[in-house]
């Protein structure tokens, strides 16, 4: 890669937590042949990134040092292979075992993710909890969310550890200074199980951009599988899936257009409106959508 690519590679602040939090889970689960992927992509990034590369690259070093056949970037989008299944397994006996050995290690999980603000340190509980058993865990998790507002992407995946334990009915968590809700049972465990509405506005974005900007259309799947994961249980959830064009459309045009100002700077969006038809009412609700994500990003306060 060169480094005027390079210099186009800029991780929205809250894409950079949500990639340290997702470091952090791979390390947790000895997917170390998916952190090494992760981590030579994070080094390619700059902007506020380029504060974390020392010690990434010291992370890179130790991981190629101590785990040599643990993978590279040609299988990064193999994340289920073998190896790393064993390596699941692996962790999920000594999890039980230890949890077996000591009575207080379930209690004190639970307790960290009400004692811990650091998403990485709740991560890092819930991807323990993930693998375990125990009658304490499913009113603990739902007493949590209920109690205390934390990083979407960790709400997230409180949800799925709900929906892997058999919880149904509703779960109540903390958003904005609201009380929302989502129903355990149907929290998506993969992309492919969000409704088809979701992957229609990556596959528009996608189809639009491979041609005329390829590097667009690898973060618009990237930033969109972090969206919708943000927003999954709000109302803008509600609006992404609506069974109807005109959404996947203006959605798929807000996407498009955000990541042309990120990449390449500010641009009028008159070029996105016309390649994706949005015109008329649909106009109203595209700029609604491209605030949402700008305030997202952090480019705009909630009152601006």
């Amino acid at each position: 890669m060169n480094d005027s690519n390079k210099d186009n590679l800029v991780l929205f602040p809250k894409t950079l937590d949500y990639y340290q939090i997702q470091l952090t889970r791979m390390l947790e689960t000895e997917r170390y042949g998916e952190a090494k992927s992760l981590l030579s992509f994070l080094l390619q990034c700059g902007g506020e990134a380029e504060r974390h590369h020392t010690e990434w690259l010291a992370l890179l070093g130790w991981l190629e040092a101590a785990f040599p056949d643990a993978g590279n970037g040609a299988d990064a989008g193999e994340p289920w292979n073998e190896d790393e299944e064993d390596a699941e397994e692996a962790l999920q006996r000594r999890l039980y075992d230890r949890s077996g050995k000591d009575a207080d290690y379930i209690p004190r999980l639970l307790a960290s993710l009400r004692e811990k603000e650091e998403p990485e340190d709740q991560l890092l509980a819930l991807g323990q909890l993930y693998y375990l058993e125990h009658p304490d865990i499913e009113p603990g998790i739902r007493a949590w969310l209920a109690e205390r507002e934390c990083h979407p992407a960790v709400q997230f995946r409180a949800f799925q550890l709900l929906n892997k334990l058999g919880a149904t009915g509703p779960v109540f968590f903390r958003r904005g200074g609201a009380t929302l809700s989502v129903e355990a049972e149907t929290t998506p465990m993969k992309f492919e199980d969000f409704p088809p509405a979701v992957s229609n506005v990556l596959a528009r974005v996608k189809q639009a951009a491979e041609v005329s900007d390829p590097t667009l259309s690898y973060f618009a799947e990237e930033m969109w599988k972090e969206c919708v994961q943000v927003a999954y249980g709000s109302p803008v959830y509600d609006w992404i899936t609506e069974d109807d064009d005109g959404a996947a459309d203006l959605w798929a045009a807000a996407l498009h257009q955000f990541l042309v100002e990120k990449l390449h700077g500010p641009a009028s969006d008159e070029p996105v409106r016309e390649q994706y038809g949005i015109t008329g009412d649909l106009r109203f609700r595209y700029e609604q959508a491209l605030r949402w994500l700008r305030l997202y990003a952090g480019d705009l306060q909630p009152d601006a």
